[in-house]
Formats: structure tokens, C-alpha cells, sequence
């Protein structure tokens, strides 16, 4: 280790993995079942990092794990350490950049969408809103338990659901306006489907 706080050359996924045991997940196996009920929905870290991610997170002594079997199944639990504390609070808190990453094959072809035919092109942004809704749907149905996190003195999670909420139903209703102003535009309705949305 550095020093007391804890910077070792963590990668994010690792982080991410100290962060969750700080939140209550105390086993690889919770650990991948509370990232897929949460940031999975904005950040992702494969299956195949977790356990990496604990050994090195232990062997630094930022978090201690003890054997707890389950019958035959073996089976590690953890805890994190005051250093684990120190070294997350240290990156949560650092300086500098926070770059924003999107990579939406949806929105690529939608931003193509000119090249097909008016119908290819409708199916495209349907199936954009449609996966919106569904992100709202299952996002929603995340909710009691953000709730209950924040009944526990975790607020913040919530606060991230609300806007993963936020972004998809504001693409929904985008995409919504749009095909409403084509189906117009069909109709004889005043204004032109070429417009500008803004």
C-alpha cells in the first residue's frame, strides 16, 4: 500500500467491489447479485472481476474475509476494513475529470436512419422508445429497494436510480413526439416530418 489512505493502483472495477462491501454485500455471489440490481444499468463490471477484485482488496487489507461454508458449498464473507474506508472515501473524492461514456448501438442507428425506408426507419426508433420504456419498467420495479438502502442511511443510490428513471423516460417521450410528429406529417398535419425537434 502507498500510504494510510489506501491509493494501490485500485481499478475501478475494484473499487466498485469495495463499494459494495461497504453497502452490505459480504460474498462474491451477493456481490454480483446487488451490482445487477443496480449500477449494471450504468456501469459494467463482469462476473469474472469480482473475485479478483476481493483478493486483491484483501491481500491490501482493505477488506478481511473469513471462511463461512454453506453445508459443502465453500464459501468467503467480508467485511471492509477502516482502510478500505479511507481508500474508498479517497477516490470517491478525488479530483479531476469525470468523463461521461455512452455507447448506445440504438442511437447509432437511429442517427443513420435516413438511409432506410420511412417504415425501417419508424421500426428503429419503436424499438429505441421500447427499450426505454422496459429500462423505466425494471427500473421502477428497483425502487422499494433504493428505499430501503435509504431507509438504512444510503441515500445515494437512490438518487441514481431516479435519474437512470429520468434519462429513459425522457427517451421515451422524445422518441414518442417524434414518431407523433411523422404520424402528423402522414395525416396532412401542419409542420414537416424533416423539422428539427428543437
Amino acid at each position: 500500500m502507498d500510504d494510510a489512505t489506501g491509493k494501490i493502483g485500485l481499478s475501478t472495477a475494484a473499487y466498485v467491489v469495495l463499494g459494495m462491501v461497504r453497502l452490505g454485500a459480504r460474498t462474491g455471489y451477493e456481490i454480483k447479485q446487488m451490482t445487477e440490481q443496480s449500477i449494471r444499468y450504468f456501469w459494467t463490471i463482469s462476473p469474472v472481476q469480482i473475485y479478483p477484485s476481493l483478493t486483491q482488496l484483501e491481500a491490501s487489507g482493505l477488506i478481511t474475509g473469513r471462511e463461512d461454508p454453506q453445508g459443502r458449498r465453500p464459501r468467503r464473507v467480508y467485511e471492509i476494513t477502516d482502510a478500505g474506508q479511507a481508500a474508498l472515501r479517497e477516490w470517491l473524492g478525488r479530483p479531476g475529470p469525470i468523463p461521461f461514456e455512452l455507447r448506445d448501438l440504438g442511437l447509432v442507428k437511429l442517427f443513420f436512419a435516413d438511409a432506410l425506408d420511412p417504415g425501417q426507419a419508424h421500426d428503429v426508433l419503436r424499438a429505441v422508445r421500447e427499450r426505454s420504456e422496459d429500462r423505466v419498467a425494471a427500473l421502477r420495479a428497483v425502487e422499494p429497494t433504493a428505499r430501503a438502502a435509504r431507509d438504512r442511511g444510503a441515500a445515494y443510490p437512490e438518487l441514481t436510480l431516479l435519474m437512470g428513471i429520468a434519462f429513459h423516460q425522457a427517451m421515451a417521450d422524445l422518441c414518442r413526439d417524434f414518431e407523433q410528429r411523422y404520424a402528423d406529417a402522414a395525416d396532412g398535419e401542419p409542420g414537416s416530418a424533416t423539422q428539427p425537434l428543437l
